[in-house]
């Protein structure tokens, strides 16, 4: 370590007892000390209960180490107790950001199992409801960090767009944080006439919004130095990091499960991957802004295209019927009971499915011996998978540059930890 400090600064360096020694030589002096601290898990900048000890030479940060588990619920261990409806709603609870496409990457993965259709009706609304969610899970993202980084105003800013959108997702399903409406086979609820007409008025105005959080930040003098050049990460160390999401293709890769392996309609609508040239912390914010653009492209091709038909396939032994059409007399409401309690038998087999949520991939993996439950499931959280990349990103960098490293992945220690 202490060669390594002087080829770093160019002096001659001592320890305690050979400073009176150095002095008397007449050489130039400079006291080191390795500092380990501790930030976290209690601060109000790592984005929940996350510790990070930092081995600091001055300033300078010489290694990060991120300790995890603070927020440990055993989501995964508990799933394996419990039927694939009543999984839906701990979903919600790891990404409560993005509460909408933790929905849709697990019901996608037991349809996977299952092999069932779904309604056309149903995959437009499930693709504009998940572009929705990548809107409120970005402004959340874009509000924060420049909170972090100091620009107030951003903050309101991308909450008052962000309200608007929680509006709409109450009047979908009630909730406005933790939300279940996605169900194996379609949604819950239809897609009413007052949300799809709400949803154009939000449309309209949206663009000109990005373009003024843009103005604001990339004219600021203290947002471009505390974003350019910070936490470079080049293609391929985010290849072998394991990187997904804005934090990869901000580094150049072009990599996006919705293209790759599309699911829902995003083969039937136009949109582009973004892509960054320079790996650092301004690309990535950058691309979280033209996503913002093309996802609200992607919600104004899935309204103008919305079919008519059915929102949940028609199999009355896996798919109960939507809360609007739930017939009253008694042998229904039976039937409706022992789905929504006992579940449904899926079959033998294993099945891993990815989706692309705001901040990566979400992966699920099953492993089904038979009956209504799962006998192992995995979750592939992009969150814990980023900070595999913390201390590599974070090496050589100042202490004031790592609150920009925990914003620029975006993580939720809900999902981290799960």
């Amino acid at each position: 370590m202490a060669d390594l400090k002087e080829d770093a600064v160019g002096l001659d360096h001592y320890g305690n007892d050979d400073f009176e020694a150095g002095l008397a030589e007449g050489k130039p002096l400079k006291r080191v000390e390795d500092l380990l601290l501790n930030m976290g898990p209690q601060h109000p900048s790592t984005h929940g209960v996350l510790r990070i000890v930092l081995d600091l030479e001055g300033e300078t940060i010489v290694k990060a180490t991120p300790h995890l588990g603070y927020l440990h619920r055993g989501v995964e261990k508990l799933a394996e107790n419990s039927t694939y409806t009543q999984i839906i709603p701990l979903t919600d609870r790891l990404d409560y950001t993005s509460s909408m496409t933790n929905n849709y990457a697990f019901v996608r993965t037991v349809e996977k199992l299952l092999q069932i259709e779904i309604p056309e009706r149903a995959e437009y609304i499930r693709t504009l409801v998940a572009e929705m969610q990548r809107l409120a899970g970005h402004l959340f993202w874009l509000g924060t960090q420049a909170l972090d980084i100091g620009a107030m105003t951003v903050f309101f800013y991308t909450f008052r767009e962000r309200e608007v959108l929680l509006d709409l997702f109450e009047l979908l399903c009630g909730a406005r944080l933790t939300m279940s409406y996605y169900r194996v086979g379609g949604v819950d609820r239809e897609l009413t006439q007052e949300i799809i007409d709400r949803l154009y008025a939000f449309l309209e105005t949206f663009p000109e919004k990005v373009t003024e959080y843009n103005t604001l930040l990339e004219t600021n003098r203290i947002w471009i130095g505390r974003t350019r050049d910070v936490a470079i990460i080049s293609a391929e160390d985010a290849v072998n990091f394991g990187l997904t999401g804005p934090p990869l293709r901000g580094s150049g890769v072009n990599y996006d499960v919705r293209k790759a392996e599309p699911y829902g309609v995003y083969d039937k609508v136009e949109w582009e991957v973004p892509l960054g040239k320079n790996c650092d912390t301004y690309d990535r914010y950058w691309i979280r802004i033209e996503e913002m653009r093309q996802s609200a492209s992607i919600i104004k091709q899935c309204l103008d295209r919305l079919p008519k038909g059915p929102i949940i396939s028609d199999l009355p032994q896996i798919a109960y019927p939507p809360r609007d059409k739930i017939q009253t007399d008694m042998e229904s409401l039976i039937h409706h009971f022992m789905i929504a309690t006992q579940g449904f038998k899926v079959p033998e087999g294993e099945v891993y499915c990815g989706t692309e949520a705001p901040k990566g991939e979400l992966g699920f993996y099953i492993l089904s011996q038979g009956g209504n439950r799962p006998y192992r499931m995995r979750i592939r959280p992009p969150s814990f998978i980023h900070m595999g990349a913390f201390d590599h990103m974070a090496k050589g960098y100042m202490i004031a540059d790592i609150v920009t490293i925990f914003g620029t992945y975006d993580i939720v220690m809900g999902e981290c930890d799960r």
